[in-house]
């Protein structure tokens, strides 16, 4: 189990995440943030590097575009144990992050308003969250992800027992629960865009 020494946190629900980065933080773990949730930490006291200072390329397109990164996602997909990886990574700059934790536009909680138009339905697709969680999950044995706030708990007790790291079994069981909610939010978006006709 491979210490965590960088984390990415980018959430919409924002409970529980000032409290998780600054035990991240306590236990000497680099902060990456966007947007509100870097805003919040900051207020909160946190010091965080934003996303855009770690790719060198700047939020644009309404903060469509963020974290949709080779610095980002070479971080999350590269194998900590493929020395081509580890040379690939380092030949281009690419720092590994060890965990993320993000959850989703609220495009069902969106959907479900009275007066919700087409418009407000697309924007609250979202697209850099899944793809980082995806990532995340596809290279659990070296990346922690959490994408519900009740794992805040389990992951922090697990580290500090742990000395800082988390388990590939615990990283596991937070992938599974990652695909299983990235397949739920895309049936949701599908289901709402089958009802609706241009």
């Amino acid at each position: 189990m491979a210490k965590i020494k960088r984390a990415l946190i980018s959430v919409s629900n924002k409970s529980g995440v000032v409290e998780i980065a600054q035990a991240l933080a306590d236990n000497g773990v680099e902060i990456l943030s966007t947007g509100g949730t870097a805003k919040m930490l900051r207020d909160a006291g946190l010091t965080v590097m934003d996303v855009s200072e770690y790719t060198g390329f700047p939020e644009m397109m309404d903060g469509r575009i963020k974290t949709l990164h080779p610095k980002v996602h070479g971080a999350l997909l590269g194998k900590r144990s493929n020395p081509a990886h580890m040379s690939k990574m380092q030949e281009h700059g690419i720092i590994p992050i060890d965990m993320v934790i993000v959850n989703l536009y609220p495009f069902e909680e969106t959907v479900a308003k009275d007066g919700c138009t087409l418009d407000d339905a697309i924007e609250n697709i979202d697209i850099g969250g899944p793809t980082m969680l995806r990532s995340s999950a596809k290279n659990y044995e070296d990346v922690s992800v959490i994408i519900d706030p009740v794992d805040y708990e389990r992951v922090l007790k697990e580290m500090t027992e742990s000395g800082g790291s988390v388990s590939v079994d615990t990283n596991f069981y937070l992938a599974k629960k990652v695909f299983k909610r990235t397949a739920e939010y895309d049936s949701a978006i599908t289901a709402y865009l089958a009802n609706v006709s241009l």
